[in-house]
């Protein structure tokens, strides 16, 4: 089927005309983050489309702002989702869309009330509502660890709020920072919580059993994303060096694909004195990252900046007790249910991996407050409010 000379696919009946189901919302959503190995956008991506396509007042067109990567898009979709199989090259689009609003996500998907954005970045629209995800404000705040793509989102964010788009921010932190730094987006942010994937039932790959295993020992410390200088996992390794002659069964375990900046995670461990007891992963599917979480002593987020903070969250639904850094959102999405301390701090960061280790009343407290923690975010909850801001940002461009 050809709209607007896009072409499109689906795994689920055909789409339906407007006219047959009222108070149908046509949405275009922006699914690259689907293609190569999942990260966090990737997770949030994932998640809210599976639940958006199980609405029946929603009707989802998927696309993908790459050239090569869209064959694969219908495959990384849910059933329910349709694929915009046009080309559209990432650095094409974003030098076209820094100086006008062409391409429009119509020539991509064909006419829709709402494009979403879930990366940072949202295509102009000829007449949908417009709506982007903000996680962080790691471009503005921390240009030194960003690549050269990543600092192009501030300038195509700030085209599209005089567009009148609408700012979906992952918790208030970033809502603050935005409306800072975004004075063009006026009172058009919303803020909706990320949620937390509930953990798969442990089976024999998903278990804390395989884990260990996999770690080489019964005790290590976990910290799971991609190898990126934001993460900071170089402190995390220097302060597993300054508690590891206390502690001679304790391995550290970093799992998550090498992004950029990964010399200095490399030198670090290389300086270590206990550096064969650092183990590298690269990505790992769900059920090792969960293998790897039930298993672990202590999960650490030794995050320089952050947005949100999926990982902890993850950590706390499996009863794995977190030291995190009071890194922008961190407090907020934790609470009390984790162990924090000042960022690049190695020694504090030390001494809270040697506490939580040694303390068992600790261990027992943190695992209880997480467990409660987890409750307050959830997936369908995160839909919910998406759903709000996508009604909000149709019904005013009408």
């Amino acid at each position: 089927m050809t709209l607007s000379g896009a072409l499109l696919e689906s795994r689920s009946p055909s789409h339906h005309n407007p006219s047959d189901q009222a108070g149908l919302l046509r949405l275009a959503f922006d699914a690259t983050s689907l293609l190569g190995p999942v990260t966090g956008v990737g997770t949030f991506a994932r998640e809210v489309l599976h639940r958006l396509a199980a609405r029946p007042h929603v009707e989802v067109t998927a696309f993908a702002v790459t050239a090569r990567g869209r064959r694969g898009l219908l495959a990384a979709l849910p059933p329910g989702v349709a694929a915009s199989r046009r080309p559209l090259p990432a650095k094409i689009a974003r030098a076209a869309w820094l100086r006008a609003d062409r391409p429009t996500v119509e020539d991509l998907t064909g006419p829709v009330d709402v494009v979403h954005g879930p990366n940072f970045v949202v295509p102009p629209a000829s007449g949908a509502g417009e709506v982007v995800t903000v996680h962080d404000l790691t471009a503005l705040r921390h240009p030194e660890m960003c690549t050269a793509d990543v600092l192009q989102w501030p300038p195509l964010l700030r085209r599209a709020a005089r567009r009148g788009a609408w700012v979906h921010c992952v918790s208030e932190f970033v809502a603050d920072e935005v409306r800072e730094a975004f004075p063009e987006v006026g009172d058009r942010v919303a803020v909706v919580p990320n949620g937390v994937s509930r953990p798969p039932e442990e089976t024999p790959r998903s278990s804390a059993a395989r884990g260990r295993h996999l770690a080489g020992s019964d005790r290590y410390v976990l910290a799971v994303g991609t190898v990126e200088p934001r993460k900071d996992l170089a402190t995390l390794v220097r302060s597993f060096d300054a508690v590891a002659a206390e502690h001679p069964d304790l391995r550290l375990v970093l799992a998550g694909p090498d992004g950029w900046g990964a010399a200095d995670l490399t030198a670090a461990i290389d300086a270590a004195r206990h550096r064969r007891r650092v183990v590298r992963f690269g990505w790992v599917d769900d059920d090792t990252r969960y293998a790897l979480m039930r298993g672990a002593s202590v999960v650490a987020y030794a995050s320089r900046y952050e947005g949100f903070g999926l990982v902890p969250l993850d950590a706390m639904s499996v009863a794995t007790p977190v030291v995190a850094t009071r890194a922008g959102a961190v407090p907020e999405v934790v609470g009390d249910a984790a162990r924090l301390v000042p960022v690049g701090d190695v020694g504090s960061l030390a001494g809270a991996i040697d506490e939580v280790l040694a303390d068992d009343a600790l261990r027992e407290r943190l695992v209880a407050a997480g467990l409660e923690r987890v409750e307050r975010f959830g997936w369908d909850r995160t839909v919910d409010g998406l759903a709000e801001v996508y009604e909000r940002a149709r019904d005013e461009r009408r």
